[in-house]
């Protein structure tokens, strides 16, 4: 779905405090928290090495992020890091898959709160259950790859965890029943190309 030859170098966010406490995020504006930050820092620096270690100057790539705080500020340190400034585009289509009733809950709460079976059913099919309000996985699914569509060369993205999944699924051609549970660390960044990732 990318361009042959072209690259997508991906960092979600740092971690939050929510993060911490497994409540769901979705597209509530949660900030960093100082373990995230640091997140930030060494994926800045780490992705500065790997840039000059390919030859590519940080300047010529494009940068967008998703317009949450913790993405935003993910990608402000990141930049820093690669001495370039707070300059970048953001986009709406790449926020978090949305949670719509249950964000900031856990799923204990959800539980405890009478909406045992809702969980369980979400459990069981992540890809296509909607949580109350919300959207499903292949809802995100296809908001994300009208995004792709539009890149053209290599490009810098900082977005979320179910984002990272769905870029996973359409670039490396994963089966959709598989997407929900894919791992995505915060602590490194990958590089989508020519349908295969690196994890760095």
């Amino acid at each position: 779905m990318l361009p042959q030859g072209v690259r997508l170098i991906h960092l979600r966010h740092g971690e939050t405090d929510w993060n911490v406490e497994g409540r769901l995020q979705g597209q509530l504006d949660i900030p960093l928290n100082d373990t995230g930050r640091g997140q930030a820092h060494r994926n800045g620096r780490t992705l500065r090495d790997w840039l000059a270690a390919e030859g590519i100057a940080p300047d010529t790539l494009d940068f967008v992020a998703s317009p949450l705080s913790r993405s935003c500020e993910t990608m402000t340190i990141a930049r820093t890091e690669l001495g370039l400034d707070g300059n970048f585009a953001t986009d709406d289509r790449l926020k978090e898959i949305a949670f719509g009733e249950w964000s900031g809950f856990t799923y204990e709460e959800l539980k405890e709160g009478g909406q045992r079976e809702l969980v369980k059913a979400r459990k069981k099919d992540k890809w296509a259950f909607r949580p109350p309000g919300g959207e499903t996985y292949g809802e995100l699914a296809s908001r994300i790859g009208a995004w792709l569509e539009t890149i053209e060369r290599d490009t810098v993205a900082v977005t979320h965890g179910g984002v990272f999944r769905v870029l996973h699924g359409h670039l490396c051609d994963r089966p959709w029943h598989e997407v929900p549970g894919l791992p995505a660390p915060q602590d490194r960044f990958s590089v989508f190309a020519d349908g295969t990732v690196a994890l760095i």
